[in-house]
């Protein structure tokens, strides 16, 4: 069983195993590749970083086999790879690590170590799954700014209340007068008990006598622009 976890560095001179690494990578990389994209949060999303994960991962295994124990073939491989030049910046340091994975499932398959390629892809995607669910490292701070208009005068007891019911936070930013006086324009920042809780509290606030101009920003942790 042991021999499952050996980097197979004898020269691949089987076409059954090289159909094999090479099939092997393919799959795995699209496990990679289906777990980035149910996983994925953000704005910037690319089609073309989720193919070149696959294709990646075929190319890395393909040049394992062609190495094999030559090390005049690995120095060739090596210049040529070294001739060019990838200019695509990637944003987010998570998308690096998929396709570092990726990469790494092609080089595994490659040597012939296959029961790690298997195994790190599993432990791979489980830890993606289990971060990703958990809302690991995620900071919720403020989750919105609330903004809207009152008249001069009125009772800001109800209003606290029903702020107080949908949000653990509650902070004024400022207090300014507008229409000539005859109103102020209250701006809040809020914490939420529930993101969901946001159209009950639009609802609320519009029931308030004499208020207008209700909008509210919502800031979104799990999203970078």
């Amino acid at each position: 069983m042991s021999d499952l976890f050996t980097s197979g560095a004898a020269a691949v001179t089987s076409p059954q195993v090289a159909a094999l690494s090479l099939l092997l990578a393919f799959g795995l990389a699209q496990i990679i590749g289906a777990v980035y994209v149910w996983t994925f949060r953000g704005m910037s999303y690319s089609t073309g970083l989720v193919h070149a994960m696959i294709i990646g991962s075929t190319i890395c295994a393909m040049l394992m086999l062609a190495v094999g124990n030559s090390i005049a073939a690995g120095l060739g491989i090596a210049g040529g790879l070294a001739m060019v030049r990838f200019r695509t910046a990637l944003r987010d340091p998570r998308d690096m690590m998929f396709v570092f994975a990726s990469l790494g499932v092609g080089i595994t398959s490659g040597l012939g170590a296959h029961a790690v390629a298997v195994f790190a892809t599993l432990l791979f995607c489980l830890t993606v799954f289990t971060l990703t669910l958990s809302e690991f490292g995620s900071q919720r701070r403020f989750d919105g700014l609330l903004r809207f208009q009152l008249p001069v005068g009125s009772s800001e007891a109800e209003l606290m209340a029903l702020l107080r019911k949908h949000s653990t936070f509650v902070a004024l930013v400022t207090l300014r007068e507008v229409a000539q006086g005859q109103a102020m324009e209250h701006a809040y920042q809020i914490r939420l008990n529930d993101p969901r809780q946001r159209v009950a509290l639009i609802h609320g606030l519009e029931q308030l006598p004499g208020i207008q101009d209700v909008s509210l920003l919502l800031q979104e942790p799990t999203v970078e622009l």
